[in-house]
């Protein structure tokens, strides 16, 4: 699914004002009803869910920059659109700062899998070029807007449609912290399945060798106890994941607590696909 199929360019909007972030949500409500997908939808339902996910924490993720979204009973298709405010508006963001770009995203409930795709399409999109978010906040009509940020989705994501060759990957982590940061990093990356194992080292099993007795303290404390992530990955952007993890674990060939694999494949069928 491409983001030029779902970006309705009639509820883009540049110049937008609100005084609160339950003044956002309504006006967001306001602008998405326009739209026939959501002609089962009143906008006071929509308003009410929207709020629902964002009092289970903000998405307002920072830098300027929000993707208010929520799951919708009764829509078939995905319906994502653009705002901007030039002077910022309350959004509760998890850095204090004012939203100057929101992305707006509803679809059916049921398609977890593609929600997660899509944010993670749009977060890769302006992570793509230092140059991506201006051009699309000095936009001076919504069509403007909507082309702007369309043009550099698909340079972002490439357009041949060629099977890409994959890699295997794995990451063995005795620190638990980094787990999320890293699946996380994953499906910005657009990876959308990883098989995570429940893994031991050595040590758990070394302190039963007499020898190593007097160890056996310290190898019960768990510190052998690790998380083993295994996925494919895109040969091409082998080198951009490596460099993500170790933007999140620091620098492995100097740090210890993790691991990072990478092998050939001669063949592979089905998928790690969340279902």
């Amino acid at each position: 699914m491409e983001l030029i199929e779902i970006v309705d360019r009639k509820c883009c909007a540049v110049n937008f004002k609100a005084s609160s972030k339950d003044e956002v949500l309504k006006k967001i409500s306001e602008i998405a009803v326009r739209s026939s997908l959501l002609e089962k939808i009143d906008q006071e339902s929509l308003y009410k869910q929207l709020k629902d996910r964002e009092d289970q924490g903000s998405t307002g993720f920072g830098d300027g920059i929000a993707m208010p979204h929520a799951r919708i009973e009764g829509m078939d298709k995905f319906l994502v659109f653009i705002i901007t405010s030039s002077k910022g508006v309350e959004f509760d963001s998890l850095d204090k700062k004012k939203v100057k770009l929101i992305f707006v995203i509803l679809g059916p409930a049921e398609a977890v899998q593609d929600h997660l795709k899509i944010l993670a399409t749009i977060s890769r999109t302006l992570g793509s070029s230092a140059g991506v978010r201006n051009e699309v906040m000095k936009a001076q009509t919504n069509t403007a807007l909507y082309e702007a940020f369309i043009r550099h989705s698909r340079l972002s994501t490439g357009g041949s449609g060629k099977t890409r060759k994959m890699k295997l990957l794995y990451v063995v982590l005795y620190i638990e912290d980094f787990l999320y940061d890293i699946l996380e990093f994953f499906i910005e990356m657009g990876i959308d399945g990883t098989t995570i194992i429940e893994s031991s080292g050595m040590g758990e099993y070394i302190s039963n060798v007499p020898m190593f007795a007097e160890f056996i303290g310290f190898m019960k404390e768990n510190k052998n106890r690790s998380k083993t992530l295994m996925t494919l990955i895109p040969e091409d952007k082998m080198d951009d994941i490596i460099e993500g993890i170790e933007d999140i674990t620091g620098d492995l060939d100097k740090k210890q607590g993790a691991m990072i694999i990478v092998t050939d494949i001669s063949y592979f069928k089905g998928t790690m696909k969340m279902m």
